[in-house]
């Protein structure tokens, strides 16, 4: 006898949770935004801004 046209119902497999930002990594992408922020404003002064601000 053939299984062929037999249906098996199975549950769906568990969808992977999204991953989370640990605090180790978020406490490094503040540090990243804010050393980046600096130099923007170091490299808009130094290059950008005209020369007779006070």
């Amino acid at each position: 006898m053939s299984d062929d046209n037999i249906i098996k119902f199975e549950r769906p497999k568990p969808k992977p949770e999204p991953r989370s930002v640990g605090p180790m990594q978020r406490k490094a992408l503040i540090w990243l935004a804010v050393i980046a922020g600096l130099f923007l404003v170091w490299a808009y002064f130094h290059f950008i801004a005209p020369p007779n601000l006070p």
